[in-house]
């Protein structure tokens, strides 16, 4: 019986994964420069720290990291304020979990402005009951700490909750620590998908699959 949810944000509730890899030739077309045809695959595994220095180092010397930096950040602030969509059957699955009195928290690496714009201009954030983010406990998704710090507020065991990621090693993170999973499907994790489909208690490639027959508060 799932009695309470754990939802990760960026590619699971929202289809925002893609901005990550597009930032920075975004950024580039906006000061009127052409991008390499591959700069989000350079880009994506590194730091922004270490994504800046490339940028600056290829394209703007005349810019120092910090600028590039925080002017990255405005732009993929702007993304989830302005244009993120919701992944398909988010809003539904969280009305749902609402009816079947089923609690509903997020934890997510995000930072906390962009994912209440998000949720708010989406409709999803009137069915949350609580944000957590790793910036703000600490440490990321590689430690349980943020999945637990949720299932105490909810005051629900770690096995009535189902944590619902598209990342594996987040979902390995949460499954280790013995919460039920849901693993999400997202383009961005397509080379991990057979792994989670083995680990992840349910796998859903889109959230509008989640038949929720498990769920409910457990006093019926």
């Amino acid at each position: 019986m799932i009695r309470g949810t754990i939802f990760d944000v960026d590619g699971t509730l929202l289809d925002s994964m893609p901005i990550w890899e597009e930032a920075g030739a975004r950024y580039l077309n906006s000061l009127g420069m052409q991008a390499e045809e591959n700069l989000g695959k350079i880009l994506f595994p590194m730091t922004f720290h270490e994504g800046a220095e490339y940028l600056q180092q290829h394209y703007l010397t005349e810019k120092s990291i910090d600028e590039i930096i925080q002017d990255i950040q405005d732009l993929v602030q702007d993304f989830y304020v302005r244009e993120v969509p919701a992944k398909k059957g988010a809003v539904e699955l969280l009305q749902h979990l609402r009816q079947q009195e089923v609690s509903v928290v997020i934890a997510t690496s995000s930072e906390r402005y962009c994912v209440e714009a998000a949720l708010q201009r989406l409709g999803m954030l009137p069915y949350v009951e609580k944000i957590f983010t790793c910036d703000e406990v600490g440490i990321g998704k590689e430690s349980p700490l943020v999945f637990q710090q949720a299932a105490e507020y909810m005051n629900l065991q770690p096995a009535e909750i189902c944590v619902f990621e598209d990342a594996l090693y987040a979902i390995r993170t949460a499954e280790k620590a013995g919460f039920q999973t849901a693993g999400v499907y997202d383009t961005s994790s397509e080379a991990d998908q057979e792994q989670i489909r083995q680990i992840a208690d349910i796998y859903l490639k889109s959230l509008a699959d989640f038949q929720g027959r498990c769920i409910g508060n457990g006093n019926g």
